[in-house]
């Protein structure tokens, strides 16, 4: 899409508050980015890419016979010794391990957006979350209220992936993506969200974004990466008013056409995929909802509950 400019304040932690008008800010309190680098290259991600071709910290990758770092999906060099120092051979696995890491300095980024810097943090608009599911949730979709944003990241699932414990691929609960990160009962946390809710009537619209809908085939739905864009347009477009959408029982959805597609090559009949609500695998999936809140016992919040059973009903 043309005649948009994205910068970067930061990549992985955001630090929340109210300022004196109940305007939701955000600082980034980190001044450098750690990411996991099999599969990061020219095409994936180009800014990633262009700032880790010097001054950059490298963990478990490969070497090239002239000492360069090198990676699966890097687009040159031959790797000759794997990341745990043999002589590399395809019949022992990945040249460089899937959880391999690089970290370099924020300023690097070409995208780098001097408001990083700004003690006041910057104003947070929409709050979205995102979870990797091949099939049920749409591209796209926009809470109720607050108090129902707060449920659907409580419930948010994903794939798990090298960076987590455990098996790759396995579908498991991620509350807010912070299941590997938070260091309190999550219950208490969700009551913390949602105490929000009585200290400012201007909070940031939630959204739940899944970019990984899978056809029967395997095939990806979404085009994804920079096209990702024409989401985030439809939710800028939410934000400042400026677009409708069609209610459903679990939240707000794009209306047909109100996603710009013109230009994509797409499956016929994708976007009518991406944006249906199958009510029937819904009320399964409020059903496993149901069941991992309940592990949380007197620590999960009244409001909580009260949300869930809302949506439940509203499903049929």
């Amino acid at each position: 899409l043309s005649g948009w400019k994205v910068r970067t304040v930061g990549d992985d932690i955001a630090w929340l508050h109210l300022d004196e008008q109940g305007q939701m800010r955000a600082i980034n309190p980190e001044s450098g980015y750690f990411g996991v680098v099999p599969g990061t290259g020219p095409k994936t991600n180009r800014n990633a890419y262009d700032m880790i071709q010097s001054d950059t910290i490298f963990t478990n990758v490969a070497l090239t016979a002239n000492n360069e770092p090198w990676w699966e999906g890097k687009d040159s060099g031959t790797p000759t010794i794997d990341w745990q120092g043999r002589p590399y051979d395809p019949k022992n696995g990945p040249a460089a391990h899937p959880n391999a890491r690089f970290t370099v300095a924020a300023p690097k980024n070409p995208s780098y957006s001097p408001l990083a810097d700004d003690p006041q943090g910057v104003p947070i608009s929409a709050i979205i979350f995102g979870g990797r599911r091949r099939e049920l949730a749409p591209l796209v979709y926009q809470a109720e209220s607050w108090q129902h944003g707060v449920l659907i990241g409580a419930g948010v699932a994903s794939e798990t992936t090298a960076a987590a414990t455990g098996a790759v691929g396995v579908t498991r609960r991620d509350p807010m993506a912070m299941k590997p990160f938070c260091g309190y009962n999550f219950g208490d946390y969700w009551q913390h969200w949602l105490s929000f809710g009585q200290r400012s009537a201007t909070l940031p619209a939630i959204f739940h974004v899944n970019w990984f809908r899978q056809d029967e085939k395997g095939r990806f739905l979404w085009p994804g990466f920079g096209d990702n864009l024409r989401v985030l347009q439809w939710i800028i477009d939410r934000c400042a008013g400026r677009v409708d959408a069609q209610k459903t029982p679990i939240g707000y959805l794009p209306k047909p056409g109100d996603i710009d597609v013109e230009g994509l090559k797409m499956i016929p009949g994708a976007m009518d995929t991406l944006l249906a609500v199958e009510l029937k695998s819904w009320r399964a999936e409020m059903a496993s909802v149901d069941t991992y809140l309940k592990e949380y016992g007197p620590h999960l919040p009244a409001k909580l509950r009260a949300e869930h059973q809302r949506v439940v009903s509203a499903l049929g």
